[in-house]
């Protein structure tokens, strides 16, 4: 709990800054004069029932605090002149794209201006095309965990949005991950304890409350506000009040962006909220800081905590505090037994009352956190708190282990092909009627068009996790080869690698395959997006799409020291002078037939191996009266499924990379790149409508998102395997 002289000051703070604010000025007016507040629910993807909640409990709000709430879903209300009439505006858990680009224009010149703008919670769920919105609300939503209790840390006393809340708050809501940290660029309000509850996923430094100035104007968002039941809470009310008053200028506060977190890069814990242990017991301390200290502690007890991995952990640090003996902590990993990582000693502080801090430096680690005491006869030292600190993950990177099947075989008349290539495909009649059972977002678009799809497809797989497409080349001279050099120049400007898919082209052999490497190594060997593995010898990935056409594959030897080339098929006796395996069938995936023995194989005989996810399958448009199996995507489930057996040791065989089938194979139906919401009509188009639980817009870019929160799980996988 805080101390009542904490609290205090922050009043007095408080009162200084408004009162401050109150003196003559520009803006004294503001604070001294009823205000109007406009409230903005618009939904066009997942509806919150906490939305009427949301409005009545602003509406009481402004009614108790002279500013007056205007309520609609009017998006025809944001313009210049409309909105020069408030002071502020909110926007109440808003999903989707909901604005117009005139729409949009207006609400950003109303806050550069000097307005004031409120976003809570799915209000980072909307606009993600428009960039300067996530400029406005400071971060893009990404996935959330099941609605659970958590703690949250107030990082400022002072805000009038936090003032009256303690050190630290547990309640129950939904708790959003974002896809960037925002910390650097706003100030942070609040933050979660991604220890106090499961599917944090911020690497321990989790902002969910935050405001920053924007440029004249005042933005504050806060990840609160889920559930009905936020809307009745008089803490969760205040802080509510408390953002409006900042944003519409009636109160003062710093905003002022930037600053480290209380733990950044690091993962913490209450000492005493260990999972097994030997010994030791919880020991009632008014001055810890949850009231209580991991205590009782003699030699040879331990303590382990089955929610910290000390996967990628860099040193632990621990407030103690001893009127015994004193001893040393030892950290170990994987059990009481396990590696010892470091150790470190704590001397007697003089009370058990009095804290200290004591850190250590760790080495590389593996498995759950395990603590280990050492030390004289009786009782040693207590133990409140203790904190893993981590490398900080590099923004904005997508995992090179991840790779993305990529198409650049479509055309159209107006666009460099000059003709519709593919998208006829089955007699279809383009624009509207396309070979495909999901219509794109951006339409059937020209693969040449670098500056437009191009580029926007490079944002999108930045998006999604994954840094590497893998690119469907049929040989030398053919169309797919004339834009290589366009389409890795847009990948390198989004950090995106290029890796290769050999395709069965007329006349393929193995030593044209070869030949194939040396020209694709020659022409491009040398540009920034060419892709090369520094685990396995800096070397390319070159996939062969149905590789068994061909029997002796031996001229592969000449390469295999410079190309990593793999085979498609599970059957090992297959794969003789391959570097690697893949599987690309993305209907199998999904019963994962063979896995495990491929990847045991590889791993046994040093192959990479790259199992092939993906979200479902169909291609009725595209061959009228094929009989091929289709996979429904289920929501999501079926590629949830598909990763969760390629990340299963037990099914996947532990694998290299996994590659994701596909990024744009329209025909076939398993396209994460987004699809259209609202197809042209009358030609029976699916859309991801219900993905993950969105809908309309905000289900075109599911996939995407969900192929980075499985990156993600993969690239932590891959730090604890070492």
């Amino acid at each position: 709990m805080r101390r009542p002289r904490v609290r205090r000051l922050a009043c007095a703070v408080a009162l200084t800054l408004g009162a401050a604010f109150l003196s003559p000025g520009v803006q004294s007016a503001a604070a001294a004069d009823p205000y109007q507040v406009l409230v903005f629910s618009k939904t066009a993807g997942f509806r919150h029932d906490s939305i009427p909640a949301g409005i009545t409990a602003l509406q009481q709000l402004g009614a108790a605090n002279d500013f007056t709430v205007t309520a609609t879903e009017d998006a025809t209300a944001f313009t210049p002149a409309n909105l020069a009439a408030y002071e502020a505006v909110v926007l109440l858990s808003t999903t989707g794209d909901v604005l117009n680009d005139t729409q949009q224009s207006a609400l950003k010149g109303y806050v550069d201006g000097g307005g004031g703008f409120v976003g809570v919670h799915a209000a980072a769920d909307t606009e993600y095309d428009w960039p300067e919105y996530e400029d406005l609300v400071g971060a893009w939503f990404r996935s959330h965990p099941a609605i659970q209790q958590a703690r949250l840390t107030t990082e400022d006393h002072v805000h009038p949005a936090t003032a009256h809340l303690d050190d630290t708050w547990t309640r129950t809501d939904e708790w959003y991950n974002y896809r960037s940290n925002p910390r650097a660029d706003v100030h942070v309000l609040q933050s979660l304890d991604e220890s106090s509850y499961s599917g944090g996923e911020m690497g321990g430094d989790h902002p969910i409350t935050w405001c920053h100035e924007q440029q004249q104007g005042r933005s504050f968002y806060t990840g609160l506000g889920h559930t009905i039941e936020s809307f009745a809470d008089p803490d969760f009310r205040q802080l509510l009040l408390g953002g409006v008053q900042y944003a519409a200028g009636a109160v003062g506060a710093d905003c002022s962006a930037g600053g480290p977190g209380p733990d950044p890069g690091g993962d913490s814990v209450e000492a005493e909220a260990y999972t097994s242990s030997s010994g030791v017991q919880s020991a009632a301390h008014g001055s810890a800081s949850g009231g209580a200290t991991l205590g009782y502690i003699d030699h040879g007890d331990w303590a382990g905590y089955s929610s910290l991995d000390t996967a990628g952990a860099t040193a632990l640090t621990a407030r103690v505090s001893s009127a015994g003996a004193g001893g040393t902590i030892e950290v170990r990993s994987g059990s009481a037994t396990g590696p010892l990582l470091g150790s470190v000693d704590v001397a007697p502080t003089g009370g058990w009352e009095t804290f200290t801090e004591v850190t250590t430096a760790l080495t590389a680690g593996t498995g759950p956190l395990f603590l280990r005491f050492t030390g004289g006869a009786g009782a040693l030292f207590d133990v409140d708190r203790i904190t893993l600190t981590r490398a900080p993950a590099t923004e904005d990177e997508g995992s090179s282990n991840v790779h993305l099947f990529y198409y650049p075989w479509y055309g159209t008349p107006e666009g460099p092909a000059g003709s519709w290539r593919h998208w006829q495909q089955g007699g279809h009649t383009p624009p509207d009627s396309i070979g495909a059972d999901l219509y794109p977002k951006l339409g059937p678009y020209d693969s040449g068009d670098i500056t437009g799809a191009v580029d926007q497809h490079m944002k999108w797989v930045q998006r999604s996790g994954a840094g590497v497409i893998v690119y469907s080349w049929w040989g030398q001279g053919g169309y797919e080869d004339s834009l290589v050099g366009d389409v890795m120049d847009a990948a390198a400007r989004h950090g995106i690698e290029v890796a290769w898919h050999i395709e069965p082209y007329g006349g393929r052999t193995a030593a044209s395959v070869v030949d194939d490497i040396a020209y694709l190594e020659g022409k491009f060997g040398d540009h920034p997006a060419f892709y090369r593995d520094a685990a396995n010898g800096d070397r390319n990935a070159y996939y062969i799409f149905e590789s068994l056409r061909i029997q002796d594959w031996s001229a592969l030897d000449a390469v295999k020291d410079t190309a990593i080339v793999l085979a498609q098929t599970t059957d090992t006796s297959k794969v003789d002078h391959f570097g690697g395996i893949y599987t690309y069938d993305g209907i199998a995936g999904a019963t994962a037939p063979g896995w495990k023995n491929a990847g045991d194989y590889a791993k046994a005989n040093g192959l990479v191996w790259a199992p092939s996810v993906a979200p479902g399958y169909i291609d009725d448009r595209a061959v009228p009266g094929n009989t091929t199996p289709t996979l429904g995507r289920d929501d999501g489930a079926s590629y949830d499924l598909e990763w969760n057996n390629a990340l299963d040791p037990a099914i996947g065989g532990d694998p290299t990379w996994v590659s994701v089938t596909s990024f744009n194979e329209w025909h076939e139906g398993s396209s994460i790149e987004p699809a259209s919401s609202s197809p042209p009509p009358g030609h029976g188009y699916e859309t991801f409508e219900g993905a993950y639980g969105k809908t309309g817009e905000a289900a075109e870019t599911a996939y995407l998102d969900r192929t980075a929160y499985w990156a993600d799980r993969f690239e932590q996988q891959l730090r604890k395997r070492g």
